[in-house]
């Protein structure tokens, strides 16, 4: 039985067997055969991955499957791949786009479907605008068109492919792997159990720089854990990082999109100071210049920067459906977002998990600084800046209370700081008068509410994060 698909700040997500199913599967790629043909992208092609969830790869060959029938080509993953992998590999097939089953970061017992436009970034608002209205045709009609893959492959119309050399001669065009690699870093790499376990061990092999990985075999299940890098998943990271005096931690979520970093002292480093790092990391290492594209849960501290090295600083909704766009029209040095994603200029206007761990690496050696070391020296040029996160779990009934109370109390002051801005872009948030601020909105992908603070202090941070709760009444 079908149901509304809808895609949120990243492809359309569900449960398997219950929302995510074969059937809604192939109303999904049907759709995108549909706007392919419209869209006069067709002859070009599609690019199909996958990670590794459970039947993941059954998933994608479905995908396959009705897209071929539809005259369209597919170059399909020969194994399951991160996906600014896949991303990547639609500027070297010069395909028209590409689809990714992954859930990213949600538990074990999801799946998802990403659609990625020709410009190797996640689909622009319009374009999932006009998915979402071909999938719902083709809902209301159940028509889709299948072909089996062993027949697809013998007349060339699904290709096996593997999308990783091209990948690793371009990321070696952006960072000096041998100087990695002769580093001498111990790194402790956690790929939760995702698509993006053996690549940091790949590419930094054959060195004196030395890689430990845990949670590096498949495991659908996540054991333990939920496939997203922050601090609350990362305990075993952290742990092992101080047993083994490692130099630094590095963190994938389930499809390699994303990064968590842990210092040598064993503690997380937050999404908003990495962001920071890394646009330092441009900015004065690297002496690039350029602008910057943030969303709106997204650090302050880039509005520093932004003064200190004369760049502009952008800020859009969440979700790379509106940085990526950004990114294009002003040539962006870096666009990026609290979930831990980033994306850099001369790469694709997209999260990657990966370069952006080897950005982060090379900071550290150019630098001669430890993470730690980093963070200090941040602080030293934009002042300190702490942030923390709260996700609730609420009643899908009560959302529209939940709404409806943000809408009708907007406070003057919190937390005894007056409040001089309040932005409703994207959920509700309060710019106070000492730069603090806090955000409360409902998560894209996810059935929560979420809940965002930055301050000059953990205790601050805590405080207005415990206000967001009463404003919401949880």
């Amino acid at each position: 039985m079908s149901y509304a698909i809808k895609f949120g700040t990243d492809g359309w997500r569900g449960v398997i067997a219950e929302d995510f199913t074969f059937e809604n599967v192939r109303f999904c790629a049907q759709g995108v055969a549909d706007y392919l043909k419209d869209a006069g992208l067709a002859h070009r092609g599609l690019v199909v991955g996958y990670d590794t969830r459970f039947a993941s790869e059954d998933f994608a060959a479905a995908v396959a499957e009705v897209t071929a029938a539809n005259g369209i080509k597919v170059y399909l993953c020969q194994e399951a791949t991160p996906t600014p992998i896949v991303s990547y590999a639609i500027l070297v097939q010069d395909a028209g786009g590409a689809v990714i089953i992954t859930a990213s970061h949600n538990p074990g017992s999801w799946n998802g479907f990403k659609y990625k436009g020709e410009e190797a970034s996640s689909a622009f608002p319009q374009v999932l605008a006009q998915l979402e209205k071909y999938i719902s045709q083709i809902e209301a009609h159940g028509k889709v068109a299948r072909m089996p893959l062993d027949q697809a492959l013998k007349d060339g119309m699904v290709e096996w492919f593997n999308p990783l050399p091209p990948y690793l001669r371009h990321i070696g065009e952006l960072v000096d792997l041998e100087r990695l690699r002769n580093s001498g870093l111990k790194v402790v790499v956690d790929s939760m159990y995702g698509v993006g376990a053996g690549y940091f061990s790949s590419i930094l092999g054959g060195g004196n720089t030395e890689v430990i990985e845990i949670h590096a075999e498949r495991n659908p299940l996540f054991p333990g854990i939920q496939p997203e890098p922050i601090a609350s998943n990362l305990a075993e990271l952290c742990a092992t990082v101080k047993e083994c005096g490692a130099s630094i931690g590095l963190a994938t979520d389930g499809d390699a999109d994303r990064i968590g970093i842990v210092d040598e002292k064993g503690n997380f480093l937050t999404t908003l100071q990495v962001f920071a790092l890394l646009t330092l990391y441009l900015l004065e290492v690297c002496g690039q210049r350029g602008a910057i594209i943030k969303t709106i849960t997204s650090t302050g501290m880039l509005y520093r920067l932004g003064e200190l090295y004369g760049v502009p600083v952008y800020e859009t909704s969440v979700g790379f459906k509106h940085v990526a766009p950004k990114m294009i029209a002003e040539d962006a040095l870096i666009g990026g977002e609290e979930s831990g994603g980033y994306a850099f200029r001369g790469h694709i206007p997209e999260r990657d998990g990966i370069l952006s761990g080897l950005f982060f690496l090379d900071l550290m050696i150019r630098q001669q600084k430890s993470p730690s070391q980093l963070v200090d020296y941040l602080y030293s040029k934009v002042g300190p800046h702490h942030y923390d996160r709260v996700d609730i779990e609420f009643p899908s009934t009560e959302r529209q209370a939940i709404n409806d109370r943000l809408s009708e109390y907007i406070p003057s002051h919190i937390d005894n700081t007056s409040v001089e801005e309040v932005s409703t872009k994207d959920g509700f948030r309060f710019l106070l008068a000492d730069h603090s601020w806090l955000l409360i909105r409902f998560s894209g992908t996810e059935p929560l509410l979420r809940i965002y603070a930055e301050s000059d202090s953990p205790q601050r941070v805590k405080r207005l994060l415990a206000e967001g709760r009463k404003m919401t009444g949880f």
